[in-house]
């Protein structure tokens, strides 16, 4: 299969993947409070494991074959770090800050902040397959996966606000086909893109560190009882262990 039909089919799949956890919340919103935290702890198992088991490994390697600085692509890891954290405090609400009272122009501000993430998401996707197509894989898997909590957040922010059930999925769908068309652009430039390659893989480590480490961690501390901590402790393992069998795989074949 060509790399634009590989890179077309994970941002597809990434794309729609990402709507499940919200698709849920709208059948059944009891089985999601429930088991929401369990997800955010398995996505940020994943997330992290693609980034320093991959992702920032990758730049780094390729960095130094094109004699590019390492101490310049750290500090685009950090200028990720950096860029996402202000990024957010500008969207005080965009990850899992529920608000009762949520008015519809924020709402409007929800979605266009997913779109600008769901784009930035293609163009990580998209430099991945570029790089090879097991990094790709894995790549998708990682932003599929904090994506699926993420939905659940901005489901029910948009239906606290009052927008009907059928338009929080149009508005979502629509959203996430940015993450495709962030993808295909990374693909129709490639030779420029093969040049900054590095860099990207750089900021897509940082980006996955941040996400992890700012949205997703600090939501699991508010969990204290014993059997969910062992719960929420073991499903970030399956995260890490599933990106390291897959890297290990793919770099065996």
């Amino acid at each position: 299969m060509s790399l634009v039909l590989w890179t077309l089919l994970f941002s597809i799949v990434g794309s729609v993947f990402s709507l499940v956890g919200g698709l849920l919340l709208l059948k059944n919103d009891h089985w999601i409070k429930q088991n929401t935290m369990t997800v955010v702890s398995w996505a940020a198992g994943v997330l992290l494991g693609v980034a320093f088991l991959d992702l920032l490994p990758e730049a780094l390697e390729m960095g130094i074959t094109a004699n590019v600085e390492i101490h310049s692509l750290m500090m685009i890891s950090l200028f990720a770090v950096v860029g996402f954290f202000i990024f957010e405090r500008s969207f005080v609400w965009f990850h899992h800050h529920h608000d009762p009272d949520v008015q519809p122009p924020v709402s409007a501000l929800l979605i266009f902040g997913d779109s600008v993430h769901n784009f930035i998401d293609g163009i990580v996707i998209g430099a991945a397959f570029l790089v090879s197509v097991p990094t790709g894989i894995t790549t998708a898997i990682a932003i599929s996966a904090h994506e699926i909590p993420q939905e659940i957040a901005d489901f029910s922010i948009l239906l606290k606000s009052g927008m009907a059930k059928i338009k929080v999925v149009i508005f979502n769908l629509l959203s996430a086909l940015m993450t495709i068309i962030g993808a295909m652009l990374v693909l129709a430039y490639s030779e420029l893109v093969n040049t900054i390659t590095p860099h990207l893989l750089a900021f897509a480590g940082g980006m996955f560190v941040y996400i992890a480490c700012s949205d997703l961690i600090p939501e699991l501390h508010h969990v204290t009882q014993r059997n969910l901590v062992i719960k929420h402790v073991l499903a970030f393992i399956f995260g890490l262990v599933i990106i390291y069998t897959l890297i290990q795989f793919s770099h065996g074949h």
